[in-house]
């Protein structure tokens, strides 16, 4: 049974290292900020992670896995819509 890797900010860069590729040139490549490319440890970019995604040829979602998949926000959680509608029927 082969263990699953699980993919973090240091292996991300050695397997990059492996590949004779650094962040800052992946960035000026693909004519991005070096600077603004680094904070890909600490603000999750879509942009950004889909190039070193395709470098790597590894799916953003398991470099990434804490970022994937992408969740979007709600207020009110789905299991309580049905009531909030009914409560506003019987003030209306």
């Amino acid at each position: 049974m082969t263990k699953l890797k699980r993919w973090d900010r240091h292996l991300i860069l050695a397997e990059l290292r492996r590949r004779g590729m650094t962040l800052t040139r992946l960035a000026e490549m693909n004519n991005k900020s070096p600077g603004g490319f680094r904070t890909i440890w600490t603000r999750p970019n879509e942009g950004n992670e889909a190039i070193i995604s395709a470098f790597l040829d590894i799916p953003a979602a398991d470099l990434f896995p804490d970022r994937y998949p992408k969740k979007t926000t709600t207020i009110l959680s789905h299991e309580y819509r049905g009531e909030s509608t009914d409560s506003r029927r019987a003030v209306a």
